[in-house]
């Protein structure tokens, strides 16, 4: 015998199913056999949209903080690019120092 597999749904169809779940028109029941999903994981999803609601709505808009730590590996980085380039400036014009 051979194990059953699991299904697996798109995040998409979880969110279409869950939010038909919150609409209230059809039971959880009648929307699991029109989607083919079990009534069970049909509240299961209903809930985590519930749940995760309230922080669609958390972060601010503008500019996001910059990280210190990324800050110093980006500025040697950036004083690498331009030490190359100036090095390869000075070969091209035949410039010495």
């Amino acid at each position: 015998m051979g194990e059953a597999k699991r299904k697996t749904y798109a995040a998409a169809f979880k969110a279409k199913v869950g939010l038909e779940a919150i609409r209230g028109v059809k039971t959880v029941n009648e929307i699991g056999q029109g989607h083919g999903v079990h009534p069970v994981q049909v509240g299961q999803w209903k809930k985590e949209i519930l749940e995760q609601a309230s922080t669609l709505f958390e972060t601010k808009r503008g500019r996001k903080p910059v990280d210190d730590r990324s800050a110093p590996e980006r500025r040697y980085s950036e004083i690498g690019r331009l030490k190359l380039e100036l090095n390869w400036l000075k070969k091209k014009s035949g410039v010495s120092l």
